[in-house]
């Protein structure tokens, strides 16, 4: 995993879910711990499209979870 690539994303999740940067760890569950609903997902997968230059069909967010399920689908289609 590349540390610059996380750092990008995490900064896509600080800015679109309000969340402190020190709360987006790869464990963190979008919402229990992060307290983001799927309409907060949908706007984060937005900019994370647009940072990461990557296209993410909505079928794929099915069960992703935690933000390091969600880094790692984006970082796959790199």
């Amino acid at each position: 995993m590349s540390d610059e690539a996380f750092e990008k994303f995490k900064a896509c999740a600080v800015k679109v879910l309000s969340v402190s940067a020190d709360q987006v760890t790869m464990d963190a569950r979008f919402g229990e711990d992060l307290d983001a609903d799927s309409l907060d997902l949908v706007e984060l997968v937005m900019e994370l499209e647009e940072v990461f230059d990557v296209s993410v069909d909505e079928s794929e967010l099915e069960g992703i979870e935690t933000v390091g399920q969600a880094f790692e689908l984006v970082t796959s289609k790199q």
